[in-house]
């Protein structure tokens, strides 16, 4: 059993993953939540998190929780648990940057007996191969002697209030048959769903990679039936509604596949796959495909537009919702920005709105001003990109209220039925 007065723990990253994290943790032991970014920790000091993942009360709750951006505070703690992003370039390539410099951080204050735990996504390897190497290096310490690893894969679902970090199961692994037992015993004390403990980090690795990977190619054969049954003159949800009705059949739906998860992790396992001389042809040919979900839709709108005789140089269009998801402010590889940009290669003028996102963050990020009331009767095209709960609510007879007297509706997400709009996806 662990001995909670000498469990002293340190959360690196308070973002979605880490500060629903560190809250539970810091119910039961004494917890550090550490981010560079010191407007967030400001904050969170003030008792607000802007991803609305933990709620003003929730952050209340916690007796043994600090929070800080000062790397003194580190230096009491035992087990360090790593839950900073880990994005893709511009050539899809695995960005390692925020686990390194995490690591040098952690490496500087290093002792023995001390356990690190990566909670952030990575192909099968990166923590022995890509991490650890590094603690060693600034640490000067030795792996499996002086200092100990393990691996949790996060399994935050952003936006999602029924599915949280203690009613998920958690996946552990530890460098050493001991070092798991730790580390799996750690997360039982907060997981009320329970754990499972896999037999190596790299297992552990490997099947939070694969969870993502499956989901991004179910919605991709979904999004290519979408685009054979909209030839085919069929509606795409009539048909998955019909299908739904077997007992084993998957529930995916057609879609833009952004995020931080499903748009990112699977390249980080094929990078790992054709380093190793294996060419992933079904998983690749999958993000093939959902990456240019935002090119169809912007081509299918187009085609809506010239079918209703509306002039498209210089048309008006409204795109409402930015964030990657319905009803949550994250906007991290958001794919809605792929529909704006190609809509704004037709030379049309593109307003977007989306009352979950921070203005700021969307200008800082894609350079995006946004909507915070968009006119009546003023728009050629409405897109209802994201199903945020505020455009349900708005009605569909509402939003063709902000369209002109021919316009077109086209919901991606479904949130109406067929009648209601012009086109779904």
């Amino acid at each position: 059993m662990l001995d909670k007065s000498d469990t002293r723990i340190a959360v690196i990253g308070l973002g979605y993953v880490g500060l629903p994290l560190a809250v539970e943790f810091g119910k039961q032991y004494s917890t550090v939540g550490f981010d560079i970014n010191e407007q967030r920790i400001q904050a969170l000091k003030d008792g607000h998190d802007a991803t609305l993942e933990v709620s003003d009360e929730e952050l209340k709750e916690p007796q043994w929780l600090e929070f800080s951006a000062d790397l003194k505070s580190l230096e009491r703690c035992n087990i360090y648990i790593v839950t900073v992003p880990t994005p893709i370039d511009d050539y899809k390539r695995p960005d390692l940057t925020p686990l390194i410099k995490a690591s040098e951080t952690i490496g500087k204050t290093l002792k023995r007996g001390d356990i690190v735990i990566y909670e952030s996504t990575v192909y099968p390897g990166a923590t022995e191969e890509d991490c650890v190497p590094v603690l060693e290096r600034v640490s000067g310490l030795t792996f499996n002697q002086d200092f100990f690893a393990g691996y949790s894969p996060e399994r935050i679902n952003p936006g999602d209030k029924e599915h949280r970090v203690t009613t998920i199961t958690k996946v552990t692994a530890g460098s050493t048959p001991e070092i798991a037992e730790q580390v799996d015993q750690l997360y039982k004390s907060i997981i009320t769903a329970g754990t499972h403990k896999a037999s190596s980090i790299k297992v552990a690795e490997a099947a939070k990679v694969i969870e993502n990977t499956q989901r991004d190619l179910n919605i991709a054969l979904i999004n290519e039936l979408a685009m054979i049954f909209n030839r085919m003159g069929i509606d795409t949800l009539e048909v998955l509604e019909a299908a739904g009705t077997k007992w084993n059949f998957l529930p995916f739906r057609p879609g833009l596949v952004g995020g931080h998860c499903i748009g990112v992790d699977p390249y980080y396992l094929t990078h790992k796959a054709q380093a190793m001389g294996f060419h992933p042809e079904i998983i690749l040919s999958g993000r093939r495909i959902n990456d240019g979900m935002g090119r169809y839709v912007a081509s299918e709108v187009i085609k809506a537009m010239l079918d209703k005789c509306i002039q498209i140089k210089g048309a008006k269009v409204l795109v409402l919702g930015l964030a990657f998801k319905e009803n949550c402010p994250d906007i991290r590889n958001s794919k809605v920005i792929d529909l704006i940009n190609e809509l704004k290669g037709y030379h049309v003028d593109v307003d977007v709105c989306d009352p979950w996102v921070s203005p700021d963050e969307a200008m800082s990020e894609y350079g995006v001003s946004l909507s915070s009331q968009p006119e009546r009767d003023a728009y050629d095209a409405i897109i209802i990109a994201v199903g945020h709960r505020d455009f349900v609510e708005m009605g569909s007879a509402s939003l063709r209220g902000l369209g002109k007297q021919t316009h077109v509706l086209y919901d991606i997400k479904h949130i109406f039925s067929r009648e209601e709009v012009d086109f779904r996806i």
